[in-house]
């Protein structure tokens, strides 16, 4: 019975070893980068939700807006999450920041349906507007900050 428990501890010790994201964490470049790509999904679930409705017309075409005047820096935070996946080992890290994307935005989506929409896009709607007023810089720093009631998939790094 002892080797067995043996045997199993270590099978569990190289399973844990072998998989890097299960001690994964992000330096300050991939957080922002992960809160950046958060940012721009919620916009885009905002803008599909909320179109149709009386306050909410036309927030799919500034969502558009948005992602066009901010493609660069969209592209450098996709780009920026692609790499910490490789890094982590990741077969397929496009697919692994697809699956990303979708995570955060049913996270979004999930207020959607808990609220209802009305109330959803009246709360939510005006994040748009907000952020295609912004500048890089101060995008960026909407995207460094931590928010404790939305934490990053993985953890910050401890330094």
């Amino acid at each position: 019975m002892k080797k067995i428990a043996i045997m199993f501890c270590a099978a569990l010790c190289v399973l844990f070893a072998g998989d890097a994201s299960a001690n994964a964490c992000y330096n300050p470049q991939q957080f922002e980068a992960e809160q950046g790509i958060r940012i721009h999904s919620e916009l885009m679930v905002i803008g599909l939700t909320c179109m149709k409705m009386p306050q909410g017309a036309g927030l799919y075409k500034e969502y558009q807006a948005f992602t066009q005047k901010n493609q660069d820096l969209i592209s450098m935070y996709e780009n920026e999450m692609i790499a910490h996946f490789r890094e982590e080992g990741a077969k397929n890290p496009e697919k692994k920041l697809h699956t990303l994307r979708t995570t955060l935005a049913n996270k979004i989506s999930q207020h959607a349906i808990q609220m209802s929409t009305s109330s959803f896009c009246q709360h939510f709607g005006p994040r748009i507007d907000q952020a295609l007023a912004m500048d890089h810089d101060k995008l960026r720093r909407w995207a460094q900050h931590v928010w404790p009631q939305t934490p990053s998939i993985e953890p910050m790094c401890k330094l």
